[in-house]
């Protein structure tokens, strides 16, 4: 049997939390399964709450408070690690942030941007000057280093699995200078290249008309429902209804279909950006 790896509870709020929950817990007589019995959680996803690796959702931790007899203690506590596992996401996405770092596949059909996972420092810059122009600089360099931070799960050479569906006005209007837009194109290649992603690109005449104001997002996970995302400038939406999510999914397999293969996707990519180097680029 593995030894159990210990929690530094020095490392972050989402840290001290878990560790705090082990020690409860564990002072209580009381295992993973017992704790959890009578919610609607796993054992797992409790381990993982006191690993510093997920969230606790308030429902679980009423649920925790009552059957540790912990008076209310990590009902309390639940708002200051919601604000530390945000960071620099905006509220409404953190959650789904933290839920890329657990997916075993995600989908995405992007209309507008480049998604977050694929983009430059450069890139981002200027979707966040665009969306938020009031921000002070400090503001902006976090969320670029949050969103640059994220793609550090493909550092994994497996997981998560990544299937991407651009709309082909990305390649061309551009959001920024040639050079840049370059190397944002060259990234995204990079990473197909290397297996970690599997992009597809829509042209310009395809039926995807009710589907342009409309990013869509899918996760898939090994011990939990799938769920779907959506999200405008300001705004994001959850979806984990099963029938709902299954809707969608079969809108996205339409949208695939209606796609070019990935090699021509991926050369498609490939010349865009060599036509930005070349100052070449098509309108």
């Amino acid at each position: 049997m593995a030894a159990r790896k210990d929690i530094d509870g020095s490392e972050s709020v989402p840290a001290f939390y878990g560790k705090e929950l082990r020690w409860r817990r564990e002072e209580a007589g009381r295992t993973l399964q017992q704790t959890v019995e009578g919610s609607f959680y796993a054992a797992s996803y409790l381990s993982e709450i006191e690993r510093g690796t997920r969230r606790m959702p308030l429902d679980l931790a009423r649920h925790v408070d009552r059957a540790l007899v912990t008076d209310g203690f990590f009902e309390r506590r639940c708002e200051d690690v919601r604000k530390a596992r945000r960071g620099a996401h905006a509220e409404y996405f953190a959650p789904i942030a933290e839920a890329e770092s657990r997916a075993r596949t995600i989908e995405r059909w992007s209309n507008a941007l480049i998604p977050g996972l694929l983009q430059t420092g450069a890139y981002a810059r200027a979707v966040i000057r665009a969306t938020h122009p009031l921000d002070l600089p400090e503001e902006v360099d976090a969320r670029i280093c949050a969103r640059l931070r994220r793609a550090g799960l493909f550092d994994d050479p497996k997981k998560p699995e990544y299937w991407v569906i651009l709309h082909e006005s990305l390649l061309r209007n551009s959001l920024l200078p040639p050079a840049e837009m370059a190397e944002q194109l060259d990234q995204i290649a990079a990473l197909a290249g290397r297996g970690r992603i599997v992009p597809q690109i829509v042209q310009w005449n395809a039926p995807t008309q009710p589907f342009m104001e409309l990013s869509l997002m899918f996760m898939e996970f090994d011990d939990e429902p799938p769920l779907m995302y959506t999200e405008g400038p300001y705004h994001g939406q959850t979806v984990d209804d099963p029938a709902l999510v299954k809707q969608y999914r079969k809108a996205y397999d339409r949208l695939r279909a209606a796609a070019l293969p990935p090699e021509a996707s991926l050369a498609l990519i490939e010349d865009a950006a060599e036509e930005y180097r070349n100052g070449k680029q098509r309108l």
